[in-house]
C-alpha cells in the first residue's frame, strides 16, 4: 500500500526520494509527492500529484540543492486520488510537512478539536501536521512535538515529519513498517527496503513506538531513551528486484519459483530420515498435546494455508482450520494450550494478520509466522518463525511466495507429523523426495510455456472462466482464479468441482471455459465426472493433468509426476495462462488497478 521514502545526507535529496518512489510503485498507489527543506532558508517546498510518479516528476523540479526529504506513494483510502489528497500534507503556514501509511482511526474526533485550523483535504493525515503545529507553538522541539502528536494518535500507523528550520526528519511507527538505511552518503527511511536497497543494505527495522531522528547521525529513541541501531545486512541484492530482462516482474518471478523452492528447502530437508530441519523448537509435550493447528492468513496466503490444511490432516493427524484472517477469533470453546495458531503472510506486516495472531496470542494459544520478510511485525510477534526464503516478490499478484509457502507448510506439517508420531519415516521420506523434485518439475511446466501462451490467446476474449478442482487442487483453483481476475480484470471464479451441480453450473456455456486441475492429490477421477457435467453444455476444458492423465480435453498441459505436490506444480500454468491472458489485453500487470502488495490497514 502507501510508501514512504526519506533521505538526509550529503547528495541531492530530491534525486535520492524520488527514485525511492519509483523503487517503490510497485506497491499500488494513485498520487505521489515530495517535500524538501531549502538550505538556504530552511523552508518546505512541497510537490504533489494525483496519478503515478511520472506525474510528480513532471511537477518537481529537476535539480533541487536540497540535503533532506521525505516523499510518499498513497492507496487512498480517506477521499479520491486527488492532487489536494496526496502526500505530504502540511500545517496552517506551511512549517510542517508530513507522510503518512496506515489509518488514524480517531481523527474525526482530532480534527473537531482543531476547529480553528484550515483544512484542505480530505484525508486522515492532515490531522498529524496541524497537530505538530500547535506543539510547536507551544515551544516543543520537533522531536519532542512528533513523540506528543503520536501519543495522541489511534490506529495503526507510521509518519515522518520535517520542521522549517530543523535540518533533518522526525520519524515513528506504530505498526505500520518503518526502516532505516544506513549509507555512505546518507541514511535513508522507507517502508520498504527496496526502496533505497540500490544505495545500501545495512538497514535497522523500527519496532512499534521507536521515534528515529535522522540528521548528521541517526538517533532512536526507544521507550523514551536513546538506542544504539541495531544494524543487519539484507542478503538479497538490488539485481533480485529488477526485472532481468522480462517485460514484468511478475513474468520474471514465475520463472523464479525454481530456484525460489531450492532455497526454500534448502537445507531442510532430510529425505533419507525422512525429517526435516525447520529451527524451530516447538515443545514436545505441546506437539503431543495440540489438538488443532489454526491458519490465519489472507488472499494468496489463505489459498496457501487451505492447501496446508490438508497436509496438516492427512500427515500430522491434527484437526487444521483454516480462517481468512479478518474473520477470526479465538472462540468455540478452544484450549488454547492445545491449540497452535500459524500466521501465513508474505510480508509479514499484513495488518488483518497481525490483528488475528494478536488475538490467538491474548487467549493463551502458542503463535508461529510462516512469512518472507526479516524483521517484519509478525516475526517479532510469535514464539516461533519459518521464512519462506523466497527472495523479493515486487509483483503486486503474488506467484514465488505462493508455492514457497506451501513448500515451507508441508515441511511444516511433516515436522509436526514425524514429532506426534502420527508419520512414519518411509511416508515422511517418500514425501520429502516429492518435494526435492518440486522445482525441477517447475521448471518442465515453464518450458512449456509456448504452448500455455497459444492456449491463453485462443480464450482471451471468453465471457469468464471457471477454475475447478477437489483436495490439494481446490486451493490451487481458487489461487488460478484469483490471478486471472487480479491482473486480466477478467470474471473469473474458483470452485470445488463437486460444486459445480450445485449452482455455479447454471453459469456455464460454450464461452466459459473450465480450468481443471486433473492430477495426483487432486482426485482426478471424480473431478473428471464434473468435467463432463460441463463439456455436455459445450464448456470447452484446458485441464492440467498428470503426464500419464489421456482423458479427452480440449487442451492438455502435462504435470510431472510429484504426488501431493502436483497441484501445486499444476498453479505454474494457471499463473502463465493470467500472465498472458492479461498481457494479449494490454493490462498494467505490474501495477493492477485498486490493488497494492502489502496490505497494511484492516
Amino acid at each position: 500500500m502507501c510508501g514512504i521514502t526519506g533521505y538526509i545526507g550529503r547528495d541531492e535529496a530530491l534525486d535520492r526520494v524520488l527514485g525511492g518512489l519509483q523503487n517503490l510503485e510497485y506497491r499500488g498507489y494513485d498520487s505521489a509527492g515530495v517535500a524538501v527543506t531549502e538550505p538556504a532558508d530552511g523552508d518546505i517546498a512541497v510537490y504533489k500529484r494525483s496519478g503515478e510518479v511520472d506525474q510528480l516528476l513532471e511537477a518537481a523540479p529537476a535539480e533541487s540543492p536540497s540535503r533532506c526529504a521525505i516523499g510518499h506513494t498513497r492507496w487512498s483510502t480517506h477521499g479520491p486520488p486527488t492532487d489536494a489528497n496526496a502526500h505530504p500534507h502540511t500545517d496552517c503556514a506551511g512549517r510542517v510537512a508530513v507522510v503518512h501509511n496506515g489509518i488514524i482511526e480517531n481523527y474525526e474526533r482530532l480534527q473537531a478539536e482543531l476547529s480553528e485550523h484550515t483544512f484542505t483535504s480530505d484525508t486522515d493525515t492532515e490531522v498529524i501536521p496541524h497537530l505538530l503545529e500547535d506543539r510547536l507553538a507551544a515551544g516543543d522541539d520537533p522531536v519532542a512535538a512528533v513523540r506528543a502528536v503520536s501519543d495522541r494518535l489511534e490506529g495503526s500507523f507510521a509518519f515522518c515529519a520535517i520542521v522549517e528550520g530543523f535540518d533533518g526528519v522526525v520519524a515513528v511507527r506504530n505498526d505500520s513498517p518503518l526502516v532505516l538505511g544506513h549509507g555512505e552518503d546518507g541514511t535513508y527511511l522507507a517502508s520498504d527496503v527496496t526502496a533505497f536497497l540500490d544505495r545500501t543494505r545495512s538497514v535497522t527495522y523500527l519496532e512499534n513506538g521507536d521515534v528515529a531522528v535522522l540528521e548528521d547521525d541517526v538517533t532512536l529513541y526507544r521507550d523514551g531513551e536513546a538506542i544504539e541501531p541495531a544494524i543487519e545486512t539484507i542478503e538479497w541484492d538490488a539485481d533480485a528486484a529488477e526485472k532481468g530482462g522480462y517485460d514484468h516482474y511478475m513474468h520474471k518471478e514465475i520463472h523464479e519459483q525454481p530456484q525460489a523452492l531450492r532455497q526454500t528447502i534448502s537445507g531442510r530437508l532430510e529425505v533419507d530420515s525422512g525429517d526435516v530441519d525447520l529451527e524451530v523448537s516447538f515443545p514436545t509435550e505441546h506437539l503431543n498435546s495440540i489438538e488443532e493447528v489454526q491458519l490465519v492468513a489472507c488472499g494468496t496466503s489463505y489459498y496457501a494455508g487451505l492447501y496446508a490444511a490438508r497436509l496438516l490432516e492427512t500427515l500430522a493427524d491434527v484437526r487444521a482450520s483454516v480462517t481468512i484472517a479478518s474473520e477470526y477469533a479465538f472462540e468455540g470453546g478452544r484450549d488454547p494450550w492445545r491449540t497452535l495458531t500459524i500466521a501465513v503472510t508474505q510480508s509479514g506486516e499484513t495488518a488483518d494478520t497481525l490483528s488475528a495472531i494478536r488475538a490467538a496470542d491474548q487467549a493463551g494459544a502458542r503463535t508461529m509466522a510462516v512469512t518472507n520478510t526479516l524483521g517484519s511485525t509478525v516475526t517479532r510477534e510469535v514464539d516461533d518463525s519459518v521464512f519462506i526464503r523466497a527472495g523479493p516478490e515486487i509483483g503486486v499478484a503474488a506467484t514465488k511466495t505462493f508455492a514457497s509457502q506451501v513448500a515451507t507448510l508441508a515441511l511444516v506439517a511433516v515436522h509436526i507429523g514425524r514429532r506426534r508420531g502420527a508419520l512414519s519415516s518411509g511416508r515422511a521420506s517418500e514425501l520429502l523426495g516429492n518435494l526435492r523434485d518440486v522445482p525441477g518439475a517447475v521448471q518442465q511446466v515453464l518450458d512449456a510455456e509456448p504452448d500455455v501462451d497459444a492456449v491463453a490467446a485462443e480464450y482471451a476474449d471468453s465471457d469468464a472462466f471457471f477454475f475447478v478442482g477437489r483436495a490439494f487442487a481446490h486451493p490451487v483453483a481458487l489461487e488460478g482464479a484469483l490471478k486471472l481476475k487480479e491482473i486480466s480484470y477478467d470474471h473469473a471464479e474458483g470452485f470445488a468441482a463437486g460444486e459445480l451441480k450445485h449452482g455455479p453450473l447454471a453459469l456455464v456455456t460454450d464461452q466459459t471455459p473450465v480450468l481443471a486441475t486433473l492430477t495426483d492429490g487432486g482426485d482426478a477421477d471424480k473431478t473428471y465426472n464434473n468435467i463432463k457435467e460441463v463439456q455436455a453444455r459445450g464448456a470447452p476444458v484446458i485441464a492440467a493433468a498428470s503426464s500419464s492423465d489421456d482423458r479427452q480435453v480440449n487442451e492438455h498441459l502435462s504435470v510431472p509426476d510429484v504426488g501431493l505436490f502436483e497441484p501445486l506444480v499444476a498453479n505454474v500454468y494457471w499463473q502463465l495462462f493470467a500472465y498472458h491472458v492479461a498481457a494479449d489485453k494490454g493490462r498494467p500487470i505490474d501495477k493492477p488497478r485498486n490493488l497494492a502488495k502489502s496490505v497494511t490497514v484492516e
